[in-house]
């Protein structure tokens, strides 16, 4: 049985998972690579810090992911079709990994960054 995201630990697998998966997708990996540069180590820190400051409330997260990902956009148009993807292996991959209230909170603030970054981009 699976068990619920309680730890940073639990946080860093999900989005240590989520990259694994996401370096090799042919439809969004462009997006990612371009925005982690060659420092994936260093966006996956960023990263586990937002989720860590989005399920317990740390605030070891300080950034603004809709002006970096405002800037990708220029470059590279985000089409909903890419939204839906990152959401698809996103979800999948804490599905895969975890199940609980933490977990379906994580899946819908996914969701909820995608409808705002759509129509703010």
């Amino acid at each position: 049985m699976k068990t619920d995201l309680n730890t940073v630990d639990d946080i860093r697998k999900v989005i240590a998972r989520f990259y694994s998966k996401v370096k090799e997708d042919e439809t969004i990996g462009f997006f990612f690579g371009a925005m982690a540069g060659d420092d994936w180590h260093r966006h996956e820190e960023v990263m586990c810090a937002f989720w860590e400051n989005v399920l317990f409330h740390t605030g070891s997260y300080s950034g603004n992911p809709l002006a970096t990902h405002r800037v990708i956009n220029q470059a590279n148009p985000v089409l909903p079709a890419h939204f839906s993807r990152w959401l698809a292996l996103f979800n999948e991959t804490v599905d895969a990994l975890f199940s609980g209230q933490n977990a379906q909170k994580m899946k819908d603030h996914a969701r909820g960054i995608a409808g705002i970054m759509q129509q703010k981009m």
